[in-house]
C-alpha cells in the first residue's frame, strides 16, 4: 500500500525540492503541497470528516511555514489528527530543537539540506507508526478522530455581568440537544462554575498545564462528568495556581478538548490573562457579555480595543451579548453595537434576577426551570450561535418563541453591509 505524504511548505522553491525528493521514495504517494498552516489544517479536517483512513499517513512540515510557526502547527496537527505522523524539516539540527519538536508532537526530524537516505528512513518509520495507530482506531480504541468541535469563549466587559451563568446555560443547551459538550473554567483566579453546579472535584485545568502530550486518557482523568452529561474542566481551588496555566498550555488544552467534544464552552471571566487570551484567539465564536449601563459598555469598548491592539481578535469577529436588558433601558443593543464596533447577538437576556436567585444560592443553576425567561433567552442564544441540534421542523417554532413581544428575549434587525 503506498504511503500518502502531504508536504506543508511556505516557500515555492523549497516546496518543489521537497516534493521532488518525496516522489523518489519507494511506495510514496506525495499529494499536492499546501502553502500555509491554515490550508494544512483545513485540508486535514476535510479528509478527517470523511474518514480517518482518508488522512495521509505522513505530513512533512517545513520550517518555512506560516502564519502559525512550525512547532505550534505540529502541536495542533498532533492533537487534532493523532493518526497522522508529522516530520519536521529544519536547518536547525541541534539536540534542543530535536527535543522541542518531539515535545510538540513530531514523530521525526530531518535536517536541511535534505538527504535521500535520511528522509526515506524517517518517512518510512513514521508511516509504519501511523498505520499502527489506525489499526488501533479500527479496534475501537479511545483515540481522537480528528474532527474539530466548535469552541466558544465567554468573557465579561467587567465583573458581575453574568459571564458564568451565560457560559453554563449555553453549554447545557448544547448538551441537551445531543451534542457532546465540555464546559471549561478559565477564570483561573476567581472561577465559580464549581459553585454554580454544586461540584466538588480535586482535579482542575492546572493538572493539564504541564503535560506536553494530552492523550484522551489524561484528558478524561482531569474532567469531571456532571449529572447533566457536561464534561467539566474546572478552575483550581487555589487561585494562585492559575499562574501555571500559560498561554501555550491553554492552546494545548483547548486543542485537545476541540478534538474530543462537539462543543467547547470556555468561561474566561472579566480579567483575561495569557491563557484566556489564547482561548479567545483560538475560538470559533468569541462572546463578550455586557449589561446595558454606561460603566459596562465602556468596559466592553475597552476590551474590544485591547483585543484588537494585542491582535487577539478583531472587533468585527467579536459578538457582544446584552444581559439584563429591559425595554425601558436608555442604552439599547443597536447603540452598544455602534459604540463597540462589534456584532451584537440578536437575542438579549432579560433582567429577571428573581428567577435565578434560588438556584444560584443553592448551587443548582442546571435546575433552572424551563419556563424561566432567562433560560429561554440563553437557550435561544445557543440556537442563534449554532450550538444546538434543532430538528428542521422545530426551528421556526423555536425562533418565533424568542421574538418581539415575548418577554424572554429581545430580537432586533441589524444592518449589514453588502
Amino acid at each position: 500500500m503506498p504511503t500518502r505524504i502531504l508536504p506543508a511548505v511556505g516557500d515555492a522553491d523549497a516546496a518543489r525540492s521537497v516534493t521532488t525528493l518525496l516522489s523518489q521514495l519507494p511506495d510514496a504517494e506525495p499529494v499536492a503541497p499546501v502553502a500555509d498552516s491554515t490550508q494544512l489544517v483545513d485540508t486535514l479536517a476535510r479528509l478527517a470528516a470523511e474518514s480517518v483512513d482518508e488522512l495521509p499517513e505522513v505530513v512533512v512540515v517545513h520550517e518555512r511555514i506560516g502564519p502559525v510557526p512550525a512547532l505550534e502547527l505540529i502541536r495542533e496537527v498532533a492533537l487534532r489528527f493523532p493518526a497522522v505522523g508529522v516530520v519536521l524539516v529544519t536547518s536547525d539540527a541541534s539536540p534542543g530543537l530535536f527535543q522541542a519538536a518531539m515535545d510538540y508532537g513530531a514523530r521525526g526530524v530531518v535536517a536541511l539540506p535534505l538527504s535521500y537516505e535520511e528522509l526515506a528512513s524517517r518517512v518510512q518509520a513514521v508511516a509504519q507508526w501511523s498505520v499502527g495507530v489506525r489499526r488501533h482506531l479500527g479496534a475501537g480504541g479511545d483515540v481522537f478522530t480528528g474532527v474539530g468541535g466548535t469552541v466558544v469563549t465567554v468573557s465579561g466587559a467587567k465583573g458581575g455581568v453574568g459571564v458564568t451563568l451565560t457560559a453554563i446555560q449555553l453549554a447545557l443547551a448544547a448538551q441537551a440537544s445531543g451534542r457532546s459538550t465540555a464546559l471549561v473554567d478559565l477564570d483561573l483566579q476567581t472561577g465559580d462554575i464549581a459553585s454554580y453546579l454544586d461540584v466538588q472535584f480535586r482535579r482542575s485545568v492546572v493538572d493539564l498545564a504541564a503535560i506536553t502530550d494530552i492523550s484522551p486518557r489524561v484528558l478524561a482523568d482531569a474532567v469531571f462528568r456532571h449529572d447533566t452529561g457536561l464534561a467539566l474542566l474546572l478552575a483550581p481551588a487555589e487561585g494562585e495556581r492559575g499562574e501555571d496555566v500559560t498561554d501555550r498550555a491553554a492552546r494545548q488544552i483547548v486543542s485537545a478538548l476541540r478534538s474530543r467534544y462537539e462543543v467547547v464552552v470556555i468561561d474566561c471571566g472579566a480579567q483575561i490573562g495569557g491563557a484566556g487570551a489564547a482561548a479567545v484567539e483560538m475560538a470559533d465564536r468569541a462572546l463578550l457579555v455586557t449589561t446595558p449601563d454606561v460603566v459596562a459598555v465602556r468596559g466592553a469598548k475597552r476590551a474590544v480595543r485591547m483585543w484588537d491592539r494585542l491582535q487577539i481578535r478583531k472587533a468585527e469577529e467579536t459578538t457582544v451579548v446584552v444581559n439584563r436588558h429591559t425595554r425601558a433601558t436608555e442604552i439599547q443593543p443597536p447603540l452598544i453595537q455602534k459604540i463597540t464596533g462589534t456584532a451584537v447577538a440578536a437575542t438579549a437576556i432579560p433582567a429577571h434576577f428573581k428567577e435565578l436567585q434560588s438556584v444560584v444560592d443553592a448551587g443548582r443553576v442546571h435546575e433552572l426551570e424551563n419556563k424561566s425567561s432567562v433560560k429561554q433567552a440563553l437557550w435561544g442564544l445557543a440556537g442563534e450561535l449554532g450550538l444546538v441540534k434543532v430538528p428542521e421542523g422545530a426551528a421556526q417554532k423555536a425562533g418565533g418563541r424568542f421574538r418581539g413581544g415575548d418577554r424572554g428575549s429581545v430580537s432586533f434587525r441589524r444592518r449589514r453591509e453588502g
